[in-house]
């Protein structure tokens, strides 16, 4: 098996290079902020936060592709670094600390698109977790100060909690009913949103999780950080990994439950 060792510290380079920048402009009086064709605001800070990864990628590791929700995607090749700057940019211009900065390693291999990196930094809550492939999955303050993650043995979903981001969505996409189903069964519902249920997930606080729209830059580190921790990653037709649009995370235990519910309507 390759050794992700170089890139998941450079993810944390990167990941420090992106906190500095974020929280000098958390809370500011002046902070400029835009609205995408999407209808979702962008910030200076999302702006210069994914500038910085992508200047120091051009010079680590200039062979490898970028993708990133701010500037889109350059380069080509089987390695390409996938960067959230701002994941929860409403929280951001808000005030609200729940908002993270999200590095992953995608690599191709015979198999297809794999997660082999991922970093999330959570620099207002003073929390960053991380995983590499086959090198499990960590919470902590640095590489040399962490505590190995692992999801929960929870078994039932009337003894399981569940997060999830917002209502709107599973209405949108005909699938509120076995939302509803979903949150009516389990034994607590919270709506913690954006990255930090899946770390929840990892760190076995949560037992399952999901949304259902998102891009790969949402997804990506989640998904090596559940899988390293010992849960499972796929879309919510099953698929595995983050790169479905969708996604459902889980403590293994309960996944096919999971599953089961949102796919009705």
């Amino acid at each position: 098996m390759p050794d992700y060792n170089d890139d998941l510290r450079l993810a944390h380079v990167l990941a420090d290079a992106a906190d500095a920048a974020t929280m000098a402009r958390f809370k500011a009086l002046d902070l400029k902020v835009e609205t995408k064709p999407d209808l979702t605001p962008v910030s200076e800070a999302d702006k210069a936060a994914e500038e910085l990864i992508r200047g120091q990628l051009a010079r680590a590791r200039p062979r490898d592709a970028v993708l990133g929700e701010e500037y889109g995607g350059e380069g080509g090749g089987p390695r390409r670094w996938v960067v959230d700057p701002i994941d929860g940019t409403k929280n951001y211009v808000r005030g609200v600390p729940v908002w993270a900065t999200l590095i992953a390693l995608v690599v191709r291999g015979e198999g297809g698109d794999e997660v082999v990196v991922g970093v999330v930094s959570a620099p207002a809550l003073g929390r960053r977790w991380w995983a590499s492939k086959g090198g499990g999955a960590y919470t902590g303050r640095s590489l040399s100060s962490a505590t190995r993650l692992s999801v929960s043995r929870v078994a039932q979903v009337a003894d399981a909690s569940f997060a999830y981001s917002s209502l709107s969505g599973w209405e949108e996409r005909g699938r509120l009913g076995g939302f509803l189903d979903l949150t009516r069964a389990c034994w607590r519902t919270r709506g913690y949103g954006d990255f930090w249920p899946y770390m929840m997930v990892a760190e076995g606080s949560v037992d399952i999780c999901a949304e259902p729209e998102l891009s790969l830059w949402d997804m990506a580190a989640n998904d090596v950080i559940v899988r390293e921790a010992g849960g499972r990653f796929t879309s919510l037709d099953g698929a595995p990994g983050p790169f479905g649009g969708d996604a459902a995370a889980s403590n293994g235990l309960l996944h096919e439950a999971l599953l089961g519910y949102l796919g009705r309507s």
